[in-house]
């Protein structure tokens, strides 16, 4: 689906439960059909691909690549962009911090990344870059020293600098250009805008383009250069709000140095500030519906005096509210982005609104990518038809560009 001329926007089909092949073929079917049909009837319709591991496997036997390819054609369909974080089960069971496994020290998950790269080579349009989200590196929790965050740091950027080896290949040879976007998040190795270009400075650009110098026979700078070209930043709305970080100055200052932003995934998280009329005690009570057992709802509070204390889950978060001090509270639970209420407690949508009008005037990511994965997970008065949720929030996007376009906002 087009909003510019060059850039492409979706939603990432992992709002669907499925880990086969076969369960994901009949969700796009199911939900992309209709989709396409209300949103966008006369032009191509792009697909933000979630596959698992098993997924993957399962597409690259037999003919089953091809005749996805052939399916795609035929419903002017295409892909070009893939979810490539979750490696294993994503609905149904306790996920939490082991969204994180394998990790990117570990051999299964550059294995994984690399069978995802053979689909999007194969399934992507000639003329459209191809990009491919991945985690950021680790969870941070797991490694109880600075020397062995250290040292998944350089495990991962060796196993990310073979990656990016295979994709200058593949742009090389068969003249498809991927990127992997490494997607900061609360609690991640690579949390923060300033954690993301310490890492990719400090370590992509220093040992990992002396070793991808060595692997492709070519000069240190050129080595540096494939590296920003092919390893790019996913920019996730919501998980940067949490941390309290303003869109527009992390996109700014990504690409001052240097460094590109490869996805964009419009995400809404929740937040309370205590200027609204809302009490702390009923904000607390309204969040506790939140407080599920699925996913990590990483969470941050920031003190009337400007500092911030993050928080590893929702539940802990929720009662340190009650401490003095407290000024407001974020949380990592994706939201419809079409919403800025939610009950007695409010969105981040207005850094989505800031992130598509900086979006707009200097279209810094070809690729946009709604992700609300949450809505099996919404309190029950909150749950809704999910095809007419989808499109709802796509419209809300093309909106609201239009509004920037038209000087509206």
């Amino acid at each position: 689906m087009l909003v510019t001329p060059n850039s492409h926007l979706s939603y990432c089909t992992n709002i669907h439960s499925g880990e086969s092949w076969e369960e994901i073929f009949r969700n796009i079917k199911s939900y992309c059909l209709p989709v396409k049909e209300n949103i966008s009837p006369d032009k191509p319709f792009g697909i933000g691909l979630r596959l698992s591991n098993q997924a993957a496997t399962e597409l690259l036997s037999g003919n089953r690549l091809s005749d996805f390819k052939s399916w795609l054609h035929k419903n002017d369909m295409y892909v070009f962009t893939i979810n490539g974080f979750p490696y294993g089960s994503f609905h149904g069971e306790v996920v939490k911090d082991r969204v994180h496994l394998p990790d990117w020290t570990s051999t299964e998950r550059f294995d994984y990344t690399v069978l995802l790269i053979s689909i999007l080579k194969e399934l992507l349009p000639i003329g459209i870059e191809g990009s491919i989200s991945t985690s950021p590196l680790s969870y941070r929790h797991w490694f109880k020293t600075e020397d062995d965050l250290t040292t998944a740091k350089q495990k991962s950027t060796q196993q990310l600098i073979e990656i990016t080896a295979l994709m200058v290949k593949i742009n090389r040879f068969g003249k498809k250009k991927l990127h992997l976007n490494i997607e900061p998040e609360p609690d991640g190795i690579i949390e923060t805008s300033d954690e993301y270009i310490q890492f990719f400075t400090d370590y992509l650009l220093k040992d990992g383009a002396l070793q991808l110098a060595t692997h492709l026979k070519c000069t240190h700078r050129e080595a540096q250069q494939y590296i920003r070209e092919h390893i790019r930043l996913c920019f996730d709305v919501c998980h940067f709000a949490v941390g309290f970080e303003k869109s527009e100055n992390v996109l700014k200052k990504i690409e001052n140095h240097s460094l590109k932003i490869g996805k964009i995934q419009i995400s809404a998280a929740l937040r309370f500030n205590t200027s609204s009329k809302t009490s702390v005690k009923e904000a607390q009570n309204c969040l506790l519906t939140f407080d599920e057992s699925t996913y990590l709802h990483q969470a941050v509070i920031k003190n009337s005096d400007g500092n911030l204390r993050r928080f590893e889950d929702l539940g802990p978060a929720i009662v340190s509210m009650g401490l003095p001090g407290f000024e407001e509270l974020r949380t990592h639970f994706h939201v419809p982005i079409f919403l800025d209420q939610f009950e007695v407690l409010s969105t981040t949508q207005n850094e989505i609104i800031n992130t598509l009008q900086y979006w707009y005037e200097t279209e810094c990511s070809l690729h946009l990518e709604v992700e609300t994965y949450t809505w099996d997970v919404l309190p029950d008065h909150f749950q809704t038809d999910i095809t007419e949720s989808i499109e709802r929030e796509l419209k809300w996007v093309v909106n609201t560009i239009r509004k920037i376009k038209n000087k509206e906002l």
